[in-house]
């Protein structure tokens, strides 16, 4: 538990569309309290919603979004610590977060993950020789943050990767 920085320029681009966008700019055109407070309900939604996607359970979380601070607070349990870093991840990889706060517990306890902020130049398999002195491990990285990652290639500077012990 505690938070987690992020890059708040870098990540999926979710406030920028529906009803995310649309709360956004009435809160910007009138910052009644009462925008401001649906614009970070529906950037919570929308959170929650991109994690859905993922494939990724979300029942027993609660989400809030606090546009003053661009911070994320996740709040509940979940099965495992692998679920619990993925959803830290997809928290904080989206543009305009820049910060999660962790109040999430494990079911099932195990060690966490290493971190690490993809930089221009980074690929997997320079991610891979760093952290585990084998640049062919980079399927153990790739696995350990699908389904956030479609394909090896694609990663981009400012995102958060997990990096799991072997």
């Amino acid at each position: 538990m505690g938070l987690m920085s992020f890059i708040k320029e870098a990540g999926e681009k979710l406030f920028h569309r529906g009803e995310a966008k649309a709360a956004q700019e009435a809160a910007a055109a009138e910052p009644s309290p009462e925008n401001k407070a649906a614009a970070n309900q529906a950037a919570a939604d929308a959170i929650g919603a991109y994690i859905g996607t993922q494939g990724i359970d979300t029942s027993g979380l609660t989400l809030a979004f606090d546009g003053d601070s661009a911070a994320v607070t996740v709040d509940g349990a979940v099965a495992d610590q692998a679920t619990k870093e993925k959803i830290l991840l997809c928290c904080g990889n989206v543009a305009g977060v820049q910060a999660v706060n962790d109040m999430i517990t494990v079911n099932e306890p195990a060690d966490e993950s290493q971190w690490h902020t993809v930089v221009s130049g980074d690929n997997l398999s320079k991610i891979a020789k760093a952290y585990y002195g084998n640049a062919n491990k980079y399927p153990v990285i790739f696995e350990a943050n699908k389904p956030m990652l479609s394909h090896p290639d694609k990663i981009y500077p400012g995102q958060m990767l997990r990096i799991p012990a072997i």
